[in-house]
């Protein structure tokens, strides 16, 4: 398993190891110890799958709050995302910055997304499979957003905006600067 920091470090791009032959490959998706070592060593209570029929599909930005605060590693198993992780720390020095990855079913790719990031993805190609491992159960009462194409965090969304495919309440999400200071940033 392969762990790579992004250019916000807290942010993990992980590629586990794939053993082929020629009946296909077997990979370790999750490995506690290994992610433990990367300092991940929080507790996966929850998964989920999300499945989005057609390409250009945004899901975006979201996050929880308070004690329902989750961490999210997400992984997609039939098409493709550009996956994105948006720092919504009060205090941080990377505050309103993001980081994204393509993750593929082919590539294998996970992305740790940490308590306090937002979190939002773009498919890349139709009926597209991506599965979440969180450390908190889905919470509706402390669940918070940030508009998709809030221009201050100018995120390069692989989709013309005039052809996103989105939910009614991603489309009315308030921008990062309307919203409160849901997470605060702890110096390491």
């Amino acid at each position: 398993m392969q762990i790579e920091r992004l250019i916000i470090p807290e942010v993990l791009l992980i590629t586990p190891g794939r053993f082929t032959d020629a009946r296909g490959f077997v990979s370790e998706t999750f490995k506690r110890s290994r992610l433990a070592e990367a300092g991940i060593s929080l507790d996966f209570v929850q998964d989920n799958d999300s499945f989005s029929r057609e390409r250009g599909t945004i899901r975006g930005l979201h996050a929880q709050y308070g004690p329902s605060v989750q961490g999210k590693l997400v992984r997609v198993v039939k098409g493709a995302v550009w996956d994105v992780a948006v720092d919504a720390r009060h205090g941080s020095p990377t505050f309103g910055r993001h980081v994204g990855a393509e993750l593929t079913a082919e590539n294998g790719r996970h992305l740790w997304i940490p308590p306090g990031f937002l979190h939002g993805f773009c498919t890349l190609a139709p009926d597209t499979l991506a599965i979440y491992k969180m450390t908190a159960e889905y919470d509706p009462a402390r669940e918070c957003g940030v508009l998709w194409i809030d221009s201050d965090l100018a995120i390069p969304w692989p989709v013309d905006p005039a052809r996103v495919v989105l939910s009614e309440k991603d489309r009315t999400r308030p921008r990062l600067a309307e919203c409160p200071a849901w997470f605060t940033y702890s110096p390491p």
